[in-house]
């Protein structure tokens, strides 16, 4: 059999693959709160201002869209979720329908987002950390508190939310989901009182010009203006929903937890995206407050609430977190999931007695604090983007791929119109992809070529299905 097209045969039980196994102990508000805990974090605290920068008041059609976007990839993880219920998300279905060698280059690309992801979560909570060292008078050496690519020596904070998030994971899924649920809980009850405390003061003035920038994407010393431009950036802070899948095999009830959980995250993360933007359009003019790094706390300031935004960028510190836990328990598994089949070293996919794949968790969590503490992320950043969306594609071809070839499997929940949502899916993803920067699809294929090489040495003759 060839090593491009062998493929792993479709199990659709939850406990239908052999070699370790995860404990099921995940229930559909874990999930939900999984999906809103990576969804609504970095994003909703900084990407607003950064969006709203690049399209005006129109920033609120560009989360529509780059919602749509990630819905519509949402239906196609839920069908293959709930059919396939295993540790590893997109890299599991592309194994099963469109060969090993594209399930590697997804496996390889998801860990690559998966981790620069965390990375620059935790570079980013450093931020707000920091900024409340100073409040507190502190007296911690400033050169401590950035990487050498903004003048410092070491990300400490950034390094230290790392590992402690490494910690949390390995006392336990259950454990470390539960913590997740009320973390998530604090952050919307924040968003909440957000709302509330701008409605008094919203002006529809604001809201004039509405597209000042146009409709679609255009460059300007850089960067993509207009809503189609503001959605390629707005896209990093939807993705998330897809961390679920990865917890598939510990599902009590797949076929009615996944699809709850990732539909569920998603429509409620859309909701209170575009709710929260309109409510800091309407309370200060968006050139204002586009300028700020910490643009929902700089809202309050504005209407002299200094309390308040205190109490927000507390919550920006708690709320972080989430995004880091979800995405490296995703990146474990996906890890766990490769080292199952053989890809990477069969060692890794051992697990503990809490359930927990304590090598490739430990793994995870150095590698994130390293790249955090010490790398300049503000121009690799994207690269996340470009993973995900390499993910997005092929769950969605493997969708249609297996209604050609296995319509008889059992599927708990089907994704409606498939050959038109997609296709249309497809399309949207590689908008989105070439929206990236040269520089970032170059890293990204360049990463990818170094992950064949290690394929064809390692994963090539080592896989499980090589005996077969």
């Amino acid at each position: 059999m060839s090593f491009v097209t062998r493929r792993k045969a479709i199990a659709t039980g939850p406990r239908a693959e052999g070699g370790a196994q995860l404990k099921a102990t995940l229930s559909w508000p874990h999930l939900v709160a999984l999906g809103v805990g990576a969804i609504i974090g970095t994003g909703i605290y900084t990407l607003t201002g950064v969006a709203a920068g690049l399209a005006g008041p129109a920033v609120i059609l560009s989360f529509a869209v780059a919602g749509a976007v990630c819905a519509v990839a949402a239906l196609s993880y839920s069908e293959m979720a709930s059919l396939m219920p295993h540790a590893g998300s997109a890299y599991s279905y592309t194994y099963a329908t469109l060969g090993e060698l594209v399930a590697w280059v997804i496996g390889w690309s998801l860990i690559l987002e998966y981790t620069l992801v965390c990375s620059a979560v935790s570079v980013g909570w450093a931020g707000y950390a920091a900024g409340l060292m100073e409040q507190a008078h502190w007296a911690v050496p400033k050169a401590l508190l950035a990487g050498p690519d903004a003048g410092g020596l070491v990300n400490l904070p950034a390094v230290f939310i790392a590992l402690v998030v490494t910690g949390m994971l390995l006392v336990g899924t259950r454990e470390s989901a539960t913590v997740n649920f009320i973390l998530v809980c604090v952050k919307l009850v924040a968003l909440a009182g957000f709302v509330a405390l701008t409605l008094p003061s919203f002006d529809a003035t604001h809201f004039h010009p509405f597209a000042p920038y146009g409709l679609g994407a255009h460059e300007i010393d850089g960067k993509k203006y207009g809503v189609m431009g503001a959605a390629a950036i707005i896209f990093f802070a939807f993705y998330g929903f897809d961390a679920i899948s990865t917890a598939a095999e510990e599902a009590k009830n797949p076929s009615r937890d996944l699809t709850i959980g990732i539909i569920g995250s998603m429509v409620l993360c859309t909701i209170i995206y575009m709710v929260v933007a309109a409510c800091a359009l309407g309370a200060s003019p968006y050139s204002v407050f586009s300028r700020s790094a910490e643009p929902l706390a700089f809202v309050l300031r504005e209407l002299h609430r200094p309390l308040a935004a205190s109490l927000i960028a507390g919550a920006a510190v708690l709320a972080m977190p989430t995004v880091i836990m979800v995405f490296m328990f995703g990146q474990s598994r996906v890890f766990f999931a490769m080292a199952r089949d053989g890809l990477l070293p069969r060692g890794l996919s051992a697990v503990s007695p809490r359930g927990v794949p304590r090598a490739v968790t430990i793994l995870t969590g150095v590698i994130a604090a390293v790249i955090a503490g010490a790398m300049p992320l503000s121009e690799i950043a994207s690269l996340a983007n470009a993973g995900t969306l390499a993910a997005f594609i092929a769950t969605t071809a493997a969708v249609m791929v297996l209604r050609r070839v296995s319509p008889e499997l059992p599927r708990p929940f089907r994704t409606p119109l498939i050959w038109i949502v997609g296709p249309a899916g497809i399309a949207g993803c590689l908008y989105l992809f070439t929206s990236l920067s040269a520089k970032t699809m170059i890293f990204f294929l360049a990463w990818n070529l170094v992950g064949v090489v290690v394929y064809l040495a390692y994963g090539r003759v080592k896989s499980v299905l090589a005996a077969a």
